[in-house]
This record gives structure tokens, sequence and C-alpha cells, in this order.
């Protein structure tokens, strides 16, 4: 399996806009993929050379088999392995317009035959992240409690054909999902919606859980049950395949978990069970998973229910005053 970037690398596309470099590819684009899904391009230049990494809908920002540039032409080919062990390439032909990046994109069996048919997508340039903020001289708002202990006044499923894992019992907020055919859970989502905030919660995990708590709809915090496994961008208090905790924090199966999160002008900080995690960390963009690339937007607090059981209560979100 391929793994995410590691992250110096990532962190050299963070301060990285086209604007300000020597090829106008270079720095990191907000994709609207095939379909609508959210996506990410980051390319780096070295020397000379050009790398880049590419975040496809869901799953994880993983490294492209190429990048070459030729003339005003970026070409990125991506690979993907079926259970096979066949590989099918994708080839993203792109030029750069002012802020845009407009691609087309080919898919090709293990052959060497075009798959379907060829597609036109295209993203924004990201604006390079500020400096870290002071946190110390953030001011917040009044407290918002988004879970009120007895119903899911607040609350709505992303899809309301998908089957509702989600109810109320004993003041906690949980999801049971049934693995059987044709079922299908949905994810659920405030109706209200935040820029920049302090969000804190309590969360249980139970065998096998994969959840997540997705800031602004954009960036997911990854809940999962990983007591004692090494430390994993993929794992609990995580930023999903972008920021691996410092520290592992997690407590066993069963056990209430404490998170409190902080986002504040794209920068990151999770605290795991009183410990800090993630400090003050830039966010490089959105995540697998994410309803939009855009991060200059507000957004729900949406969590990820399409997966596996998990629980949570004492969610309270304190607004960034600007």
């Amino acid at each position: 399996m391929i793994r995410p970037l590691t992250a110096s690398l990532l962190l050299g596309l963070s301060f990285t806009s086209h604007l300000h470099a020597d090829s106008v590819f270079t720095g990191r684009w907000a994709l609207t993929i095939p379909g609508g899904g959210a996506g990410w391009l980051g390319v780096v230049e070295k020397d000379g050379a050009f790398s880049s990494s590419v975040l496809w809908g869901g799953g994880s920002v993983v490294p492209t088999a190429s990048t070459k540039v030729d003339g005003d032409t970026l070409i990125v080919t991506r690979e993907q392995k079926n259970k096979e062990g066949k590989v099918t390439t994708e080839t993203l032909t792109g030029k750069v317009e002012g802020d845009v990046i407009k691609l087309t994109t080919v898919k090709r069996n293990a052959e060497g035959k075009e798959v379907g048919k060829s597609a036109d997508l295209s993203g924004n340039c990201i604006p390079a992240i500020p400096a870290a903020p002071n946190l110390s001289k953030v001011k917040y708002g009044d407290p918002i409690a988004l879970l009120n202990g007895k119903d899911l006044t607040g609350w709505k499923l992303m899809n309301d054909k998908a089957d509702n894992g989600w109810s109320l019992q004993d003041g906690a907020l949980i999801n049971r999902v049934v693995k059987e055919k044709d079922k299908h859970f949905g994810n659920l989502r405030t109706e209200a919606e935040f820029e920049d905030f302090n969000l804190k919660t309590e969360v249980r995990t139970s065998e096998g859980s994969n959840s997540g708590i997705y800031l602004r709809g954009i960036y997911e915090v990854q809940i999962m049950e990983s007591f004692g496994k090494p430390l994993d961008s993929h794992h609990m208090g995580a930023l999903y395949s972008r920021i691996t905790p410092s520290v592992n924090a997690e407590k066993p199966i069963g056990e209430w978990q404490t998170l409190d999160i902080t986002l504040v002008d794209r920068h990151l900080t999770v605290i795991l069970n009183g410990k800090t995690i993630i400090d003050n960390q830039p966010v490089l963009g959105c995540t697998g998973g994410a309803m939009s690339s855009n991060e200059s937007k507000p957004g729900p607090i949406y969590l990820q229910g399409d997966h596996t059981n998990v629980d949570y209560r004492n969610m309270v979100l304190r607004p960034v005053m600007k």
C-alpha cells in the first residue's frame, strides 16, 4: 500500500503558492474531481525535477507515479493496483490560467488500453498558509452545546437516503452500523456552519471503530480504535493522512476519551486525553471524504458514520471571535 508523503515533504508545500514560485505549477491546488468530489494536488520542484502528491476523493494523500512539465503543460500520472495486482494508470494533463489549473484525465488499463471516456476537471490555487497564530491571544464567543443529550435536534444526515444508525441513548450520541447487504449507513452533520473554533468532546470506541470528526466538513480528525499501536497518520487524533500525532495518548476500548480540538488560521491543535498530540500545525489541504476542497468558507461539523460503531457525548464548540 502506498503511504502518505513524509511530514518534511508536505511541510515544504505548506507555504508555497504558484504565484511565488519558479514554475506556475508548483504549489497546492484545491480540486473538484469528476463527479463533484473534493480533491487536492501538491506539486514540488527541486533542482529542475518535479514531484507531486494527490488526494482523489476518499482515502489518503499519496505520492503520484510521475510528474513532468512539458512547456506549458503539466503531466501527472497516478497508478492504482486492483486485487489481482494489475495496475491501472490515470494521466492528468493540465495548464494554468491565472489562479486556476484546468486538467483532463485519461485512464488506461494494464494493457495500455484507454478505459472509459476522458474527463475534465479544474482546481484553484490555495493561498499560502499564514503564520501560526498565538493561541493565547485568541478570543472565543459563547459556548454552543452541539448535543442536547435527548435527540438529534440541530443535526441531519448528509444523505437523506442513507440508513440512519445515529440515536441518543443515556445522553450519548451513538452510531450503530449493521453489516448487511443493501445497508448503507450515513454520515451526520450539524445544520449550523462554523469558521474557526475550539471543539471539545468525548468519544468512546469499540472493537474496530473507525470514524472521524470533520472540521468545517473539510478536515478529518481521525477517530479510531488504535490503542497500543504505533504512531500513524491514520490513528486516533491524527489529521487523517496529513499530520501524525507526536505521542500516543489513546485509551483502551470502552473508555471515554477526551478531545480538545482547535482550528485557527488553517492551523490545528489536538489534545487527546490531556496530551497535546498536534501542536498548532499547518493544515495543507482537505482530507479524504471532505465535502469540499474550498478551505475559505464555513462548514459544518460532520461525524463519519458509514464505517463502524462509535459513541460521542458532551460536544461543545466555541467560535473564534474575528
